[in-house]
């Protein structure tokens, strides 16, 4: 090899080219180091998302601007290293409005598919994000500024083709965004608009018109990464065909409508009952935890003191815990009232609302009603949740074949429109 030089990567002896940029050359020995910014053709590097982080002869640094060169001593998948790009991908979920369920760029998008591909379903970190103003007055695009991550890739990449940036960065500091030059956005060809869509790692960029309707399971990563499961009981083990499924189900700050669309299955709910047992659960009456359960099923969100604690006990007796339902999974309808003071809402349902009875100015306070939240949550920022089914309410067919798919270890062809919500 040409100006090679010796490197060495976890301990492993590499012979590289020298001068190199150090995550291609870790792809080109079959070694992976994740990134949102990275783009092979741009130069210099932009060194933004700082998912590559890795450590260079013991000090930190990004893998995308780092050159090779002989000697160096390279750790990228150390533990501590794992965390830390984790703890990021999770701060940008944290920062930014990136409900996956009803993105445009849910199954496209680079981001998603990095928390994916860490195990990540939840973020450590609260909700941070301020509320940032949508950009439709383009010609054809759409700046979602909520998702945006301020990766770089359209401000170095995206030009008109007598080479005018359209896209750039204004403002400093938190107040950084991408501002489009309508006069040049104007300029592009709808391929250029398009790779632009498609160049930008999350949802922020969208052209109007042009946001194509995939099928699950064509999507770009639906078929990346898929293992097999097999059965599983409360101790991570097999069970035997003669055993059933425990199933536990619960409705917090909802309209029941998920569990309404559970019944929806008809004479086919005699099949599931081949199969699965309910335990606690509104369709069951049972109103404690009998035994532990393999699966847990939570429609929505957290609005009061109880809805949290339900949760909480749902999260230690089930092994595997999911969200069904844009209540659950967002807040949903309940969660508008997160734009409103708490105090403002009481006083306009009980005080001033023009159903209040005359004279009776008092907000019912009492020990057993369970205290009422600041703001309705969804249940992935109180506990953790292993798998979502969106949809409000998500299809009957869609709820079970996916609770069969998950116990049963096998995969389910689901149709488009099964999954579809618009």
């Amino acid at each position: 090899m040409n100006n090679s030089v010796k490197i060495k990567i976890d301990g492993k002896d590499y012979q590289v080219q020298d001068g190199k940029n150090l995550v291609d050359t870790a792809k080109a020995h079959g070694i992976y180091i994740p990134t949102l910014c990275h783009f092979h053709e741009v130069n210099s590097p932009l060194g933004t998302c700082r998912i590559c982080t890795v450590k260079v002869d013991g000090k930190t640094t990004t893998s995308c601007t780092t050159k090779v060169y002989e000697g160096m001593e390279i750790e990228i998948n150390t533990e501590e290293l794992i965390d830390i790009r984790k703890a990021i991908i999770e701060m940008l979920f944290a920062e930014g409005n990136h409900f996956c369920p009803t993105c445009e760029k849910s199954g496209n998008c680079d981001m998603q598919n990095l928390a994916y591909d860490m195990g990540l379903t939840s973020s450590r970190f609260p909700k941070v994000f301020s509320n940032k103003a949508v950009d439709f007055d383009a010609d054809r695009i759409i700046m979602e500024r909520n998702r945006c991550i301020l990766c770089k890739r359209c401000v170095e990449e995206i030009k008109t083709d007598d080479g005018q940036n359209v896209f750039s960065f204004v403002n400093r500091g938190i107040k950084t965004h991408v501002h489009i030059d309508y006069e040049q956005e104007q300029k592009l060809s709808e391929s250029k608009a398009l790779q632009a869509m498609n160049l930008c790692p999350v949802g922020a960029i969208l052209v109007k018109g042009m946001i194509y309707e995939q099928p699950f399971g064509e999507r770009k990563y639906d078929l990346l990464g898929k293992t097999k499961k097999s059965p599983i009981n409360g101790n991570g083990t097999c069970i035997n065909d003669k055993q059933k499924f425990i199933v536990a189900t619960t409705s917090l700050a909802g309209c029941f409508g998920c569990h309404m669309s559970l019944l929806d299955i008809d004479t086919d709910i005699l099949d599931v009952l081949e199969i699965v047992e309910f335990n606690k659960s509104p369709l069951t009456d049972i109103k404690k935890f009998s035994k532990r359960c393999h699966v847990g099923l939570v429609e929505g969100g957290c609005a009061n003191s109880e809805n949290v604690e339900v949760l909480k006990e749902f999260r230690k007796k089930c092994d595997i815990l999911i969200a069904f339902g844009e209540c659950s999974i967002m807040g949903g309808i309940p969660a508008m009232r997160n734009f409103v003071p708490l105090k403002e809402c009481l006083e306009e349902a009980y005080i001033h609302g023009v159903t209040s009875e005359i004279g009776a100015n008092i907000i019912p306070n009492h020990e057993d009603i369970p205290k009422l939240l600041n703001n309705v949550y969804p249940c992935s920022e109180i506990v953790k949740i292993d798998h979502f089914i969106p949809g409000c309410p998500p299809n009957a067919n869609h709820i079970w074949k996916v609770v069969k798919s998950i116990l049963l270890g096998k995969e389910f062809s689901i149709a488009h429109d099964e999954f579809k919500y618009d």
